[in-house]
């Protein structure tokens, strides 16, 4: 599996591995209706608490990025609504950083030459 658990990161190790399937999601990298690995065999293999794994599949499914059939598993939604949602997000916070340089005197130009 492509999810990486990194113990320096102060944020809880189910909202990584949140984060990172989302990320695996939205990039196309998991396909619609793909099965995830159970629970038990993700908690092995990133070496940490069934009950994590599971409370992050919660908030995947949750938040749209998954179904799971009972007694069958967890698959990738076929939405591409959150593809685009997601683009929303940015572009939001986009507008919002952009706001913020114009608030303290910095020219859009000279924000987006730093970043070429």
């Amino acid at each position: 599996m492509f999810i990486h658990i990194d113990y320096q990161d102060s944020r809880p190790i189910y909202e990584q591995i949140y984060d990172g399937f989302r990320k695996l999601i939205i990039n196309g990298v998991l396909e619609s209706n793909e099965q995830l690995p159970s629970v038990r065999s993700l908690a092995v293999e990133l070496s940490t608490n069934p009950n994590t794994v599971q409370k992050a599949y919660a908030a995947l499914e949750r938040s749209g990025f998954l179904y799971t059939v009972k007694g069958r598993g967890n698959f990738v939604s076929g939405n591409m609504s959150l593809k685009m949602e997601r683009q929303k997000e940015l572009r939001l916070e986009i507008e919002k950083i952009l706001k913020e340089a114009e608030e303290i005197g910095i020219d859009k130009k000279d924000l987006l030459e730093g970043l070429i």
